[in-house]
């Protein structure tokens, strides 16, 4: 049993639960499952209340500076390490890098910096279609404990962030790498190469016979030579192959080129593990579309409202604009973390639509910065969403689309992408 043989690597391991968000508390219930009474510590940086007399507490503004004490610290995925140090003595590690190590099934893992969880849902999707025993985890929601114990000759698709990557010892039979861009710089000490760095992690431990499947349209030969892995290499184009081609277009929920490369990306990883092209295709024209990427709710005062939350660099967002059409309005900005907007901003500022609504605290400054450049759209600098959606309905046109897309993260205002996107739904139809 895989869980089993984690038990015994932990059991006899003095072990640290660094912060006790939803996987923190998931490695709790799991280890209290089998070892109901080990004594364990659990850091964060607020105050922890847990009803368990084998649980000491590690908690407020210095719970990161004793790391040393433990030999093993299972790290929640949202706590950065920059500044942090810690003796060679502790291992660091994560449900992910645990879950590569002693699960016995069949791992696809799917990482990139925008499109990876379109295209671990096609996988999964492809996968459940061609009649696999498969479960989706990870990133997306479920913490892969849960599914630990799933039997030799079924297939998790784990949907991996670079932080779940960051202290990961093994990698997935199939790995998947969408695209690398600018993205959570705040998270590490080596900035852009950091981040690079830890999400290369999915492929640096596989063994002959996995597959590594990429996008060859950015390539990676700056950080990584392919040529020298031992993995079957599958390179994804912008330009889809014959196959793919033909699925591009026959669901409207998969709508521009980004998506035509996800399609790409997750029929390969598919295909690796043996589903047919007929489940493939299934699994594509009844795809739903991802809640929250341009996620259409409804029309509103003769407006298309689109919700793009989870665009939070600016590749994203103008794909979204390209993909969508006919945009009258975009809204943008969020959290300063240090991306540089130059190159998005020349685009803004030459873009077919009318309106650009900008939040703080990035959309001030790159209003501030087109207006230097000089363009015909209409800038608005608001205050905060309710302001942004009165100056949509105000001065949107009729029969024309308008995008929440903020090429940042929400964290100055809200506490992930997804209150942002509900923040804008609901005044959005509470307006209309």
């Amino acid at each position: 049993m895989s869980a089993q043989n984690l038990i015994e690597y932990i059991k006899e391991k003095k072990v640290l639960i660094l912060g006790f968000g939803r996987e923190g508390k998931s490695t709790y219930n799991f280890i209290r499952k089998y070892l109901p009474g080990k004594h364990l510590t659990i850091g964060d940086k607020n105050n922890v209340t847990l009803d368990d007399r084998n649980v000491s507490f590690d908690c407020g503004d210095d719970y990161l500076e004793h790391l040393g004490n433990y030999d093993l610290v299972f790290k929640s995925p949202g706590i950065p390490f920059v500044g942090v140090r810690y003796p060679d003595t502790t291992e660091i590690t994560c449900q992910t890098d645990m879950f590569l190590r002693f699960a016995d099934c069949t791992i696809v893992g799917i990482t990139g910096t925008k499109g990876k969880t379109t295209t671990s849902t096609l996988t999964y999707r492809m996968l459940v279609e061609a009649g696999f025993d498969v479960s989706l985890i990870g990133n997306m929601g479920i913490p892969v404990f849960e599914k630990i114990d799933m039997p030799r000759g079924s297939f998790a698709v784990i949907e991996m962030s670079s932080h779940q990557l960051e202290f990961t010892r093994s990698s997935p039979h199939v790995a998947v790498m969408t695209n690398v861009y600018e993205e959570h710089l705040d998270h590490y000490e080596e900035g852009f190469r950091g981040y690079v760095n830890s999400k290369l992690n999915i492929v640096k431990h596989q063994k002959e016979n996995d597959f590594f499947v990429f996008n060859g349209t950015q390539g990676l030969k700056e950080y990584i030579d392919t040529d020298a892995l031992v993995s079957t290499c599958i390179k994804v184009y912008a330009e889809p192959d014959t196959f793919v081609a033909t699925l591009t277009g026959i669901n409207n929920n998969l709508r521009g080129r980004h998506n035509a490369m996800d399609i790409g990306f997750a029929s390969a990883a598919a295909k690796a593990v043996g589903a047919d092209e007929e489940a493939i295709r299934r699994a594509i024209e009844k795809f739903e579309g991802i809640p929250n990427r341009m996620e259409y709710f409804g029309t509103y005062s003769g407006i298309d409202y689109y919700n793009d939350s989870i665009a939070t660099i600016p590749e994203a967002v103008l794909c979204a604009v390209e993909a969508i059409g006919n945009v009258g309005t975009l809204m943008i900005g969020g959290l300063d973390r240090g991306i540089d907007y130059t190159e998005f901003e020349k685009a803004l500022a030459v873009l077919d639509i009318d309106n650009l609504v900008c939040l703080p605290e990035t959309g001030h400054n790159i209003a501030d910065n087109i207006l230097k450049i000089g363009t015909g759209i209409n800038i608005f600098k608001v205050k905060d969403m309710e302001e942004a959606v009165d100056k949509c309905f105000e001065f949107t046109q009729k029969g024309k689309a308008c995008i929440m897309s903020p090429a940042a993260a929400s964290y100055n205002y809200y506490r992930d992408f997804e209150e942002k996107g509900n923040h804008f739904k609901e005044l959005v139809k509470k307006h209309g």
